[in-house]
């Protein structure tokens, strides 16, 4: 979900969070971030927890004049528990005027908790199937984004949803926690037959006219979470085009006012590209058999509907967001609220992957620098949501935490990883049969890319995915005799919760004549001293230039000090136990090495680097090296 402009009305104020931070954009981070202030206080409803929805049928009446719904929902489940009560989340405004299983009416109750308690006709055992229906009708409630909204556009009426988070109760009788997918829908929405009514997935047969009412049917065979479920309806105009290639391609239907047609078709020309881009990085359109698409609503952004994204305007950064959505929210959703970055965060970077593949790598370092910016604003606060933060709109949509960081860190693991590495992790994500079309956790990702990296990330998640906060580098540079370099990396956290930001540091050098390199310093502990190979004499040198790492405040400087042949010969570790080895400059050779006790005796001769000193007593050795260059003498703690 992304909301795209500062728009503050006398009355009321259009709720949102931000998504992205590129300078043609940045009033989407202030609307956002200025947005809900209510703490929603939605809880796993329990109550739904002991069956799955495998259908539900959908059908809805409207009038885009008024805003009331009438509808029937029927619904088939399979039972997890035994089951003597049915409940569904439903609005405590909305009213049912029957339940029904097959022709038997059942009893029911609408609680204060906003719930729909059916008593079931007798105990169902667990693992069996059942169908109910359900009529109602209302006013939906205006809560957190306003769910269900009437209003107009240019005089014409216009009723469209927006359920993310946890808005579909308010306008349906469904299940809404983040545990279930309904594993196919038919939706059939009737209205005065001047209107034209969109929802997820495709039109099966042409509309059904019956005197002034038009009923449109969509069917949508993917599994869909309550949330992503939406309907539309005014006097849109329809424009068509095609996405991907033989034979997966498939119709991009928008819905758009008719007085903004003209204007939007240049701006909708972008969606092929971009998607043809996404189907190039991760795979086919995970919808591909269906449709993709657009519908024009008032809210001040998108919104990730399935096979359909609902937009206020057609700037291509949001086509971008809300298409990155068809893979990383709709084809595979985030499991709890907690876990929201797996979609706003990967969204987020996604999006920008689009300025670096279509605008080159300047824009791309700019849109990644405002990113920063946003994210190090505040010293505190991680990626991931605690429980009690996961009930709060707007922290679950911060445009700082949930959007930029959560794609910053994807931009850090793309450096971490390498290119290959990254991407491949992220096509076997997608294509993992236990999440695709289902539900992911933060940690079904790590698993993902520790197994194409090979490498453990514990260390890189507890940094910058569960903790807070960000480092400040301080580095000094130094010429290191022919042909090397000298760099040693310090650095502070702006929140106790990290004691070291492990990470690859990238630093750039520039030399007298024009000469540039980049070079990679594997940084894990504060004062870590790196002796690199390097082409030429540095001059110059530039911290992380393609804005790799969230950081701030951070310097990098050349010492003027002349080389030292004794302070570039080194043995480390020291103290150790086990082994030394004699650093040297790269144009240096080694020629002998003596080990003498503190009582002058000789204890150790070789003439290799390494030395293995397992066998020599504790205590203090001199290390007499001998070099094409003179014997210098070093110290060293053998523990």
């Amino acid at each position: 979900m992304k909301n795209t402009y500062l728009i503050v009305f006398i009355l009321c104020a259009l709720f949102g969070y931000s998504q992205s931070q590129s300078a043609g954009v940045e009033s989407i981070a202030m609307a956002e971030m200025n947005a809900a202030s209510k703490v929603v206080n939605i809880q796993a409803n329990a109550n739904t927890q002991n069956y799955n929805i495998t259908y539900q049928k959908l059908e809805f009446t409207l009038n885009p004049s008024v805003k009331f719904i009438t509808g029937k929902i029927t619904t088939t489940y399979t039972a997890l528990a035994n089951m003597s009560t049915l409940t569904f989340d439903f609005a405590n405004q909305l009213t049912a005027s029957s339940v029904k299983m097959g022709t038997t009416s059942l009893s029911f109750v609408e609680n204060t908790n906003n719930e729909l308690v059916i008593t079931l006709p007798s105990t169902q055992a667990t693992g069996t199937s059942a169908t109910v229906e359900v009529t109602y009708s209302g006013v939906p409630p205006a809560n957190g984004f306003d769910a269900f909204v009437q209003t107009t556009h240019n005089g014409a009426p216009v009723i469209w949803t927006l359920s993310e988070p946890f808005g579909a109760r308010d306008w349906w009788p469904c299940k809404q926690d983040l545990n279930d997918k309904i594993d196919s829908i038919d939706v059939y929405i009737t209205a005065p037959s001047q209107y034209i009514s969109v929802s997820n997935g495709i039109e099966t047969t042409a509309p059904v006219i019956s005197g002034s009412n038009k009923t449109t049917h969509f069917h949508h065979g993917y599994p869909i979470p309550a949330y992503l479920v939406a309907i539309a309806c005014t006097n849109y105009s329809v424009y068509n085009q095609t996405g991907g290639t033989t034979p997966n391609d498939y119709p991009i239907i928008n819905y758009i006012y008719p007085e903004d047609l003209a204007s939007v078709q240049p701006q909708l020309a972008e969606t092929p590209p971009i998607l043809e881009l996404y189907e190039s990085l991760f795979e086919v359109y995970p919808f591909h058999t269906e449709k993709y698409g657009h519908a024009q609503f008032g809210w001040g952004g998108g919104m990730e509907h399935t096979t359909v994204s609902f937009m206020v305007g057609f700037d291509r950064q949001l086509i971008a967001h809300e298409m990155a959505h068809q893979w990383f929210g709709d084809k595979i959703t985030c499991g709890t609220w907690k876990d929201i970055w797996l979609n706003e965060g990967f969204a987020t970077y996604v999006a920008a992957l689009v300025i670096e593949n279509f605008d080159g790598l300047d824009a791309f370092i700019m849109e990644k620098a405002y990113m920063i910016n946003n994210i190090t604003s505040s010293t505190n606060g991680a990626v991931y949501l605690t429980d009690v933060q996961a009930t709060n709109v707007n922290r679950v949509f911060d445009s700082r935490l949930s959007y930029d960081k959560g794609g910053m860190v994807l931009e850090m693991l793309r450096f971490k990883m390498g290119d290959a590495a990254f991407f491949q992790a992220i096509k076997e994500y997608l294509a993992d049969s236990n999440l695709a079309y289902k539900y992911a956790l933060t940690s079904d990702l790590k698993t993902h890319l520790e197994s194409v990296y090979g490498q453990d990330l514990t260390e890189f998640f507890n940094d910058w995915i569960y903790n807070q906060g960000y480092p400040t580098y301080t580095i000094t540079a130094q010429n290191w005799g022919s042909g090397q370099a000298k760099f040693v990396v310090n650095q502070t956290q702006s929140d106790a919760s990290v004691s070291y930001f492990e990470m690859p540091v990238p630093v750039r050098i520039h030399g007298a004549g024009g000469q540039q390199a980049d070079l990679v310093l594997n940084n894990t502990v504060n004062g870590e001293s790196f002796i690199m190979p390097v082409p030429f004499a540095i001059t110059s040198v530039e911290f992380d230039p393609e804005r790799h790492l969230i950081a701030k405040n951070s310097t990098i400087s050349l010492s003027a000090a002349a080389f030292d042949w004794d302070s570039a010969i080194a043995v480390y570790p020291n103290p150790s136990s086990t082994y030394i080895h004699i650093q040297l400059p790269n144009n240096v050779e080694l020629e002998h090495v003596v080990l003498y006790n503190e009582l002058g005796q000789k204890v150790l001769e070789q003439s290799a680097v390494d030395c293995s000193i397992a066998a020599l007593e504790t205590g203090v050795y001199d290390v007499a090296i001998q070099t094409s260059v003179g014997t210098y003498h070093k110290k060293f703690i053998k523990k």
